[in-house]
């Protein structure tokens, strides 16, 4: 398998990519069958860096170098973060360019990456496994704006892909459903993945696939539900979450996604941590994330109204993103629309399978089909006054065209300062800027005589340029809008020269070095664990482990992967009484202060 062109659902907990070949679509899988790529990667103090289930495997024991959910800051500023800050285990800090764009960086050490640099790690991963194509087709959310799409198209580049289309999720998986049904008629798509939800409308039509409305929110999704038991644990913990302890938020973090996935097949399901231990029941859950639901099908209701649709003349509904898999969910969207949703198709893949039907349809593999997606939100001007003038509506089928018609305000004007937004509100204190461009020379003459006609331009990736004329003296400018939270074109081209220069010697060294600072963080975490809780071993426990300590450090010193891998295999395997001692002394520092009493009450 080796495909020249591959279409990639990069998402927030997972990522994949598929490809058609001889007519058929196909998930790219590993050796052992996994078509999910964690979308995780761990740093190490050399540079070295692991992506995917090593690295996720690394979450609990070094949470201070493991980074996970980069999605959702794709395209994003510091204070779209305040309410999640507490629960991120890494440090997010965000700088200034020279040029006033704010960009958001990840501080793992001494080092600070964007998210576009760490999403082109996980597409890295995912185009390996692919056997290294050279094009490709990204999906985004439906309701990712045009800096979120900017970020995702430069994670492509730097990944060293040629994106040739980024398309909304919902909309490719329409079209992978589309394949197998065959089908007429009114679709509604609800897509719930790991941070981002989206309701899309759409027709289909021998072939056709138009999205008739799109709606959702790009801070929704799986994550919020296991914040949602994380804080509920951890006030009944007695635990401030705004004390930063990497460690407890990742153990917090992975139990309560154990927990979430267990209460999809049984009732209840234990949440232990150290010697607290908690039984979710399935109704408490569902109580827990009843809100989340209800912002989601308030996004349907919008999106059927924008198509000027009722419940009752959508044909089907589509389950698509992992979270759908949660029999809640399932239920409440059954019950909103009327039907019972699909979900025989594989809710983690048909997005990947979607974006490869349509990466065929661009390589000239499959003419008969046709795919019309929608401009998320509403672009325009500032006006006189902080007024948001819409040029192009939102739901406007790409690429899109329009132009409208200004003049000055002020007389002997020879310059206009073009502000463009994107958004919904009347006011565009109240929308989000996308970028400027100024128009000079223009002829003094009167307020209201120079005829100034700008022209916004949405292509099929929804990328916007926006251009400006002045009709009498025929002074135009242009620009096309760069993401107002993400890198600049040189950046972007840097950092793809960089992933060139280096690929050969990093793919060459790469194995060696993942094992060998794997095995260097294990024994200094054995030893920090043994310095605290050693003690509490007994003597033969105490031998295993030390044995085990030296077999790695000789196979740290030799030069045979197997060996190394098999040490560091088996010192995992002896040092687990270590750590669940040593999560206990976590445990017993953030009660402390708390009488005997207080703690008994909190175990159920």
């Amino acid at each position: 398998m080796n495909p020249s062109v591959v279409g990639i659902d990069l998402g927030t907990t997972f990522s994949l990519a598929a490809y058609v070949k001889d007519g058929h679509p196909a998930v790219v899988r590993d050796e052992g069958g996994n078509a999910l790529v964690p979308s995780v990667i761990s740093f190490h103090d050399d540079g070295s860096v692991l992506v995917g289930s090593a690295a996720r495997d690394r979450a609990l024991s070094d949470p201070d170098h493991t980074i996970f959910s980069v999605k959702r800051l794709m395209g994003r500023t510091l204070a779209d973060l305040q309410k999640e800050l507490k629960l991120i285990p890494h440090q997010i800090v965000e700088r200034e360019t020279g040029d006033g764009r704010k960009v958001l960086q990840v501080r793992i050490g001494d080092r600070e990456h964007t998210p576009e640099e760490l999403s082109a790690m996980i597409l890295r991963e995912v185009r390996k496994r692919a056997g290294n194509p050279t094009k490709a087709v990204i999906t985004v959310p439906a309701y990712f704006d045009d800096s979120q799409r900017q970020a995702t198209r430069d994670a492509g580049r730097i990944a060293g892909l040629d994106v040739l289309r980024i398309v909304n999720e919902p909309t490719a998986a329409a079209l992978a459903y589309g394949l197998d049904q065959k089908k007429t008629g009114m679709v509604a798509v609800f897509d719930l993945g790991g941070g981002t939800f989206d309701c899309s409308i759409l027709s289909i039509d021998d072939g056709v696939f138009k999205v008739l409305s799109t709606n959702g929110d790009t801070y929704l999704g799986g994550d919020d539900f296991d914040h949602a038991i994380m804080e509920l644990v951890a006030a009944e913990m007695g635990v401030d979450l705004g004390q930063r302890n990497p460690q407890l938020l990742q153990e917090l973090r992975d139990q309560a996604e154990k927990v979430k996935i267990a209460l999809s097949s049984a009732e209840s399901a234990e949440f232990v941590i150290g010697n607290f231990r908690r039984t979710f029941t399935r109704a408490e859950f569902e109580a827990l994330i009843a809100p989340h639901i209800d912002r989601a099908l308030e996004k349907c209701r919008n999106a059927l109204r924008d198509a000027e649709l009722k419940k009752t003349q959508i044909n089907d509904v589509v389950m698509v993103g992992g979270s759908t898999r949660i029999p809640y969910v399932r239920k409440r969207v059954g019950e909103f629309f009327g039907r019972t949703p699909h979900t025989e198709l594989n809710p983690d893949e048909v997005v990947a399978i979607g974006a490869a039907v349509q990466a065929d349809i661009l390589t000239g593999g499959r003419r008969h089909m046709l795919l019309l997606d929608v401009v998320p939100l509403s672009l325009g001007l500032e006006t006189l006054g902080g007024v948001m003038d819409k040029v192009i509506q939102r739901n406007t089928t790409v690429p899109a065209r329009a132009t409208t018609r200004y003049s000055t305000s002020a007389d002997g004007q020879s310059a206009i300062l073009l502000n463009i937004y994107q958004g919904e509100r009347e006011l565009v204190k109240d929308c989000k800027a996308l970028g400027q461009f100024k128009l000079a020379g223009i002829p003094p003459m009167p307020a209201g005589f120079p005829q100034v006609d700008v022209t916004f331009l949405v292509n099929e990736n929804g990328m916007l340029t926006v251009s400006a004329k002045e009709q009498r003296s025929g002074q135009q400018a242009s620009v096309t809008v760069q993401a107002a939270h993400g890198l600049s074109s040189d950046e972007v081209d840097q950092l793809v020269m960089d992933s060139v220069a280096h690929a050969h010697a990093d793919f060459t060294a790469r194995r060696f070095i993942e094992f060998h600072n794997k095995a260097k963080a294990d024994l200094k975490h054995t030893d920090k664990a043994l310095a605290e809780t050693g003690d509490s071993l007994t003597s033969e426990q105490r031998q295993t482990v030390n044995e085990a300590r030296e077999a790695v450090i000789a196979a740290m010193n030799g030069n045979d992967v197997e060996v190394l891998q098999d040490a560091v295999t088996t010192l995992g395997k002896v040092t687990t009484p270590l750590a669940e001692l040593l999560m206990n002394s976590v445990v017993k520092k953030a009660l402390a202060g708390k009488t005997e009493a207080e703690v008994n009450e909190q175990k159920i």
